[in-house]
């Protein structure tokens, strides 16, 4: 983040703006909607300034601002016709220790103007951290088709029963989670309608309701989250609502900050993260965390890689969470195997090669597991193997013990979907020597079958230098 995203207050304060054209004329609109006192310092005001002329709060001093105008000011702003004269603007404005905008000139800026989405009281402000203004605007553009001129309405409505809430409601959390509900339930609705009197009677029937909750003390829930294979684009809206939720996260290390940074801000963060042999939780303390902070009474989101339910132990967190108890959801996420071969171009599945895939892990409860060969290394199958890649040369060897073809395709996929993505492609004779050569160090997918020999068919968008089998890879961008 380039900049510190503020409101700042300047109602009844003075504001210094320098210059009579378009940008100056909706610095002083956007100061003047704020409340302020602006006082515009140009020879003459463009047309721009037609409709706010004669505002009681705008006052125009026809020349150049001079030192003491600045005394006492909230804000400046320089729109001048050149740049020496916003060079000035700007020095007495820092001279009196007044926060400047200059426009264009962000070197010359101590803070820069957002895109904005006025539902007074409700604001958004859209950046681009003075990047691409025009990328910011075409977002702000965005915004304004999703949120309601009504949401206003409903923030005023909200800021009439605060203090009741407040006083009636003892406990932050509990404060937090009724507006939660009331905001995005049915007395959103009747504010949106016009029916202020209708939402206050239903208003005050949820107060009640939450007042007798907070006296129960009633127990969390656990939200348990599949994240994905590591692009943030790939959580699901239903994750994602539940990660703006939650009161507590324990994450892992597959999660990556795209990923965290979606979780409400305020929410306490919990590392659990497992490496192979070396575990910093076990799994049985992860379960029973979950278990007592969700009796805290704490909305519990147990953020794990790719889905909960393949290869994630999420079954026996929720075995745990079942004989307390305890109430949780359970929200799929994109496993491994399909994102990772997705971003790396290769199907699964293929008429021409596969018509079924195995998933399997080389790791189970208490190590390596003893996997069923017979039904591995059938014909016309691909296999996604979890985990494997610290043992790529033992899995090599034993599929080679049990018949498969020496010149089998296999690939390995290292940080799918994520900006360091990198694949190699081999055999099952050489791919383990290749891995190590590269430096591979996970997290992996080792994907083995004929599908992999599809990945130099279809269309990529690949750096010239990209050569061999190692690719510094983009997104896949062809049609299956």
């Amino acid at each position: 983040m380039d900049y510190l995203p503020i409101f700042r207050d300047v109602s009844e304060r003075t504001v210094v703006v320098a210059g009579g054209g378009t940008v100056a004329a909706r610095r002083c609109e956007i100061a003047l909607r704020a409340g302020a006192f602006v006082k515009v310092f140009a020879e003459e005001l463009g047309d721009d300034f037609r409709d706010i002329h004669e505002h009681p709060r705008l006052q125009h001093l026809p020349r150049c601002p001079r030192p003491d105008d600045f005394e006492g000011a909230a804000l400046a702003y320089a729109a001048c016709r050149s740049e020496e004269d916003d060079r000035r603007v700007a020095e007495m404005a820092r001279a009196a220790s007044v926060p400047v905008n200059v426009a264009d000139r962000p070197e010359l800026c101590d803070f820069i103007m957002p895109s904005i989405v006025d539902r007074s009281p409700m604001v958004v402000a859209v950046s681009s951290s003075g990047a691409s203004p025009i990328l910011a605007r075409m977002i702000r553009a965005k915004l304004e088709t999703m949120l309601p001129s009504a949401y206003g309405r409903l923030a005023r409505f909200a800021g009439d029963f605060r203090d009741r809430v407040m006083a009636r409601l003892k406990n932050p959390e509990n404060r937090r989670r009724f507006w939660e509900r009331t905001l995005d339930g049915p007395m959103a609705s009747l504010v949106f309608a016009g029916d202020e009197q209708a939402a206050e009677t239903l208003m005050e029937r949820e107060l009640e309701a939450a007042e007798a909750e907070e006296r129960s003390g009633i127990t969390g829930e656990v939200y348990l989250v599949g994240a994905g294979p590591g692009d943030p684009d790939l959580i699901t809206f239903k994750a994602l609502r539940l990660m703006q939720k939650a009161d507590v996260v324990l994450y892992d290390r597959l999660i990556g900050d795209g990923i965290l940074n979606l979780v409400r801000r305020e929410a306490e963060r919990i590392y659990v993260g497992k490496r192979p042999d070396d575990h910093t939780l076990p799994q049985e303390s992860i379960s029973e965390m979950l278990v007592r902070l969700a009796k805290e009474g704490k909305r519990v989101l147990r953020l794990k890689g790719g889905d909960p339910f393949i290869f994630g132990r999420g079954g026996e967190e929720i075995e745990r969470l079942a004989e307390e108890c305890i109430p949780f959801q359970v929200v799929p996420g994109v496993t491994a195997a399909s994102g990772c071969s997705a971003y790396a171009g290769i199907p699964l599945t293929h008429r021409d090669h596969a018509q079924s895939c195995l998933f399997v892990t080389a790791h189970g409860r208490n190590g390596i597991v003893d996997l069923d060969w017979k039904q591995i290394v059938r014909p016309r199958q691909t296999v996604a193997v979890y985990m494997g890649l610290r043992i790529l040369p033992e899995l090599t060897d034993a599929f080679l013990a049990h018949g498969v073809d020496p010149d089998m395709p296999v690939a390995v996929v290292e940080k799918g979907t994520r900006p360091g993505q990198r694949v190699i492609v081999g055999t099952i004779a050489d791919i383990a020597e290749k891995v190590r050569e590269a430096g591979f160090n996970g997290p992996a997918m080792i994907i083995i079958g004929t599908v992999v020999t599809l990945r130099n068919k279809l269309s990529w968008y690949l750096p010239e230098e990209s050569a061999g089998d190692v690719r510094p890879e983009g997104r896949f961008t062809g049609t299956l």
